[in-house]
């Protein structure tokens, strides 16, 4: 089991547009998530900062469903507009962080 974590930004004055997005969020796309493989999946956020984590077995497996996902690409599409997300042409995803400390216990 693996964390990872990406940051985006969401665009100003689409915070509450952001957030009732999230609280509608779409069956089928959950139904993709747990298809890629993730797990403990969070979203917070900082003044316009977006900070997501997930754990995953295998994060090539997340790419692969991802990028074939057609309820991806659609959730992608439509909030576009009011969303900053730089993704990562080799995987389909956002960039992820590069993991500096962790602590389990």
């Amino acid at each position: 089991m693996n964390r990872y974590a990406w940051v985006l930004e969401v665009r100003p004055g689409c915070e509450d547009e952001y957030k009732k997005r999230h609280d509608e969020i779409w069956p089928e796309l959950i139904a993709e998530i747990r298809r890629a493989g993730q797990r403990d999946y969070a979203v917070f956020r900082h003044g316009l900062t977006l900070f997501g984590t997930f754990v995953c077995d295998d994060i090539e497996q997340v790419y692969a469903v991802m990028k074939a996902s057609p309820v991806f690409r659609k959730w992608g599409e439509f909030n576009a507009a009011i969303m900053k997300a730089e993704i990562n042409p080799d995987t389909g995803y956002p960039y992820l962080l590069p993991k500096v400390w962790e602590f389990e216990g």
